[in-house]
């Protein structure tokens, strides 16, 4: 059989060690680079080209829906497999829109890993099983199910002031952040709460008890 080049990109070393112990019972795979940064993912993704990226969704400094993107226009040869603990359709979305071609629950067996590598390698969509059923209902309806969301303590913050109707100005020298920090988290909380302007996100998040 094949050999699979796999890298594994996990700002936690122990989730990547647990999947290095995981991968080493899988005798095609070769783990070809581990890395727990975003900065210097994609020079060494150059220097090894692997088959099967496993990419962690909240990575430091670019997050692994933007990094998703950028790694399939730079290198279309790499499948990824986003790897979190977000079982939110929202984020199945991003990442498969990014160029993803597998999304993993960071709590998989064995097993389930294996065989989405194996299928994400030849070519094949792969959803983790446990939010499989839930994925395709919403796609295949269009209708969204009102499932929890994970917020951050700074992102709660600043919907909160949003909600009380702040400027981005004014939030940024409450907070003592940059404008381009309050901006950044702002376009964070519309993604994650799936609307498209402010108005449409105070709304959501009164809807969901967020504010």
């Amino acid at each position: 059989m094949d050999t699979i080049k796999i890298a594994i990109a996990d700002d936690q070393q122990l989730i990547i060690q647990g999947l290095s112990l995981m991968l080493g019972k899988f005798p095609q795979a070769e783990i070809v680079l581990k890395s727990t940064g975003s900065s210097d993912l994609l020079p060494l993704l150059e220097a090894h080209l692997p088959d099967v990226l496993l990419l962690d969704i909240q990575m430091p400094y670019t997050s692994g829906i933007d990094l998703c993107k950028e790694i399939t226009n730079r290198y279309p040869s790499i499948r990824i497999i986003a790897l979190t603990n977000f079982d939110q359709v929202y984020y199945v979305k991003q990442m498969l829109r990014n160029g993803a071609r597998g999304y993993l629950l960071k709590n998989t067996d064995q097993e389930t890993l294996r065989t989405a590598i194996e299928e994400v390698r030849a070519g094949k969509l792969f959803l983790d099983p446990a939010i499989r059923d839930t994925v395709m209902e919403e796609l295949a309806t269009g209708k969204r199910r009102f499932g929890e969301v994970h917020l951050t303590k700074r992102e709660k913050e600043i919907l909160q002031l949003i909600a009380e109707e702040y400027s981005n100005q004014e939030i940024a020298e409450r907070l003592f952040i940059s404008l381009r920090t309050v901006e950044t988290h702002r376009l964070n909380l519309v993604q994650k709460l799936s609307v498209k302007n402010t108005v449409g996100l105070v709304k959501e998040a009164m809807k969901r008890g967020l504010v």
